[in-house]
Order: structure tokens, then C-alpha cells, then sequence
């Protein structure tokens, strides 16, 4: 019994973490495109925005994955090694962001919340899953 009691607070703990970067995610998003996000994809139906910030999560989600799947033994470095690197793939997401921004005509930020969906919004987005695949490799 007290396995599943110690499991079950260690799944809370990580489930709590993994939680708190989702929002972090969505608030890097946010940040990086002009407007509200929410607005953008609850109010506006606007896919640029919702593939944007599905990408993100889906990444941070496999972050944190295999974060937990390849956890030490000892809970408290688990636990610090996921945030760690949850919090280095959301910096890793935004550079790359930024770094396609740079490279490509327009701004990215504002195709993102533009209504007519556009192809560079695939590539950004492919661009958050592969760095989140990267940080998950390096963790594994």
C-alpha cells in the first residue's frame, strides 16, 4: 500500500511540473506572436495560431516524457533534471523561433495571426518538434 501511495505523490509531483511548463509554453506563445493567443484560437477559430501552439505543447509534452520515462532513482534530481530541461526546451523553442524569424521573409509572429492559414506556420511548428525531439534525445 504505501508503494501506491508513494506513487501516487510522485505522479502528482510530476504531473504538477509538467503542467506549470504546458503553461509556460502557452505563455511563450503568447509572447512571441502579437495579440492574445486565446483570442486568436477560442474567438478567432484561427489554425495559424492553434498549430503554432499544439506544436509547442506537443513538444514539451515529449519533453517531459521522456524526462520522467528516463528519471534517476533518487525523486528530487528526477524531478529537478525535468524541470531543467523543460524549462531548456522551451528556451530552445523560442531561439529557434526567433532564428526562423530572422531567416525568412515576413514576420513570423504575424502570419501566425493571420486568419488565411500559411505554410510557414507548418514549418515553425515542425521546427518546435524537432527541437523538443533533440532535448529528448539528449536526456535519453
Amino acid at each position: 500500500m504505501s508503494d501506491i501511495i508513494n506513487g501516487l505523490g510522485r505522479t502528482s509531483a510530476y504531473g504538477a511540473l509538467g503542467l506549470v511548463l504546458l503553461i509556460l509554453g502557452i505563455v511563450l506563445v503568447d509572447v512571441l506572436t502579437p495579440g492574445k493567443l486565446g483570442r486568436q484560437i477560442w474567438e478567432d477559430r484561427n489554425r495559424n495560431a492553434a498549430v503554432m501552439l499544439s506544436s509547442a505543447l506537443i513538444g514539451i509534452g515529449g519533453i517531459v516524457f521522456t524526462s520522467i520515462w528516463t528519471t534517476y532513482d533518487d525523486f528530487g534530481k528526477g524531478l529537478a533534471s525535468t524541470a531543467a530541461f523543460g524549462i531548456l526546451g522551451l528556451v530552445l523553442m523560442a531561439v529557434a523561433f526567433l532564428v526562423v524569424d530572422l531567416v525568412t521573409p515576413g514576420k513570423l509572429g504575424a502570419i501566425v495571426v493571420d486568419p488565411q492559414p500559411h505554410p510557414a506556420v507548418w514549418v515553425t511548428a515542425s521546427c518546435n518538434i524537432a527541437v523538443a525531439a533533440i532535448v529528448s534525445a539528449s536526456i535519453a
